[in-house]
């Protein structure tokens, strides 16, 4: 295995106010629910479990001058998350409300705020030049208006020798596969859900554009496939308290191990590992 990972992680930060209810929600009426804040966001979820897992980890996000993003960076920073915020002075930080069944199962709403106010300039060119890889969140390339920043980011770090890598993070937000496969374009590692691969298939190949695709598939595990390798392993049987942010768990858990020098079914070993911690918890992030 190699050295401690340094890893730039750029994408969504957010506030995540996470109802836990029992029951179908009543709809114009009332339902219970037990109500936490926590940090969330799919970068920042993901940053946290790189930092969990012992790697180096900057957070390049956009957040509002509110007293949401007080909290999310708090907990980012006690988390082990070097937190390099730009503050807009119009947007407020993201929020995002997840409703979660008595299976642990999660609808979200999400409001991107200053997220989608995302530009290239918030990502310090220092930044990139003290990582070895670049982890982008899909949603900044899912919407039109943070998408420039996305492009220009990923081009950066390629031109400064980072590895990368993008999580899609939403099949139904995909709503052109063939132009989120050109954005993703000569990266590294792509890691969809099943889902999500599936859209992105109609559309050709991913590994055209990519080295390799990690696929994760709930229950049914994760597999790796690249022109040259195949991987394949089962999921951990973890009974499941709220499934938000599990899959940004298995990105860090791959990432930690492979930046480290582990092969295919290691990696996906560490990322299944890392989903399933998640799958045990309240709240996205550990």
């Amino acid at each position: 295995m190699g050295a401690r990972p340094s890893v730039l992680v750029v994408g969504d930060t957010a506030l995540d106010v996470v109802a836990r209810h029992t029951g179908p929600i009543a709809h114009g009426g009332d339902s219970r629910a037990r109500i936490t804040f926590t940090p969330g966001g799919a970068a920042a979820n993901t940053a946290a479990w790189l930092a969990h897992l012992g790697a180096d980890v900057a957070l390049a996000a956009r957040v509002g001058a509110d007293a949401a993003s007080a909290q999310v960076r708090a907990g980012l920073t006690a988390a082990g998350v070097r937190c390099a915020f730009t503050v807009d002075p119009d947007a407020a930080t993201g929020c995002v409300v997840v409703l979660v069944d008595e299976t642990g199962q999660r609808t979200m709403l999400p409001d991107r705020g200053a997220n989608a106010r995302l530009r290239g300039a918030d990502v310090d060119p220092a930044l990139l030049a003290g990582a070895r890889h670049l982890h982008l969140s899909g949603y900044v390339l899912l919407d039109g208006a943070s998408r420039p920043a996305g492009l220009e980011v990923l081009a950066a770090a390629r031109a400064a020798g980072l590895t990368t890598s993008v999580d899609p993070q939403s099949a139904e937000l995909i709503d052109d596969p063939a132009a989120f496969l050109d954005a993703v374009r000569g990266v590294d590692l792509l890691l969809p859900n099943a889902d999500e691969s599936r859209v992105l298939a109609g559309a050709g190949d991913p590994l055209d554009v990519v080295g390799a695709v990690a696929v994760t598939d709930g229950a049914g595990g994760a597999r790796w496939i690249s022109r040259t390798e195949t991987a394949a392993v089962p999921a951990h049987a973890v009974r499941c308290v709220d499934s938000t942010g599990a899959g940004d768990a298995f990105d860090a858990g791959l990432l930690v191990a492979w930046l480290s020098g582990a092969g295919p079914r290691e990696a996906l070993l560490a990322g299944v590992a890392a989903g399933g911690a998640a799958i045990g918890l309240v709240g996205a992030q550990p």
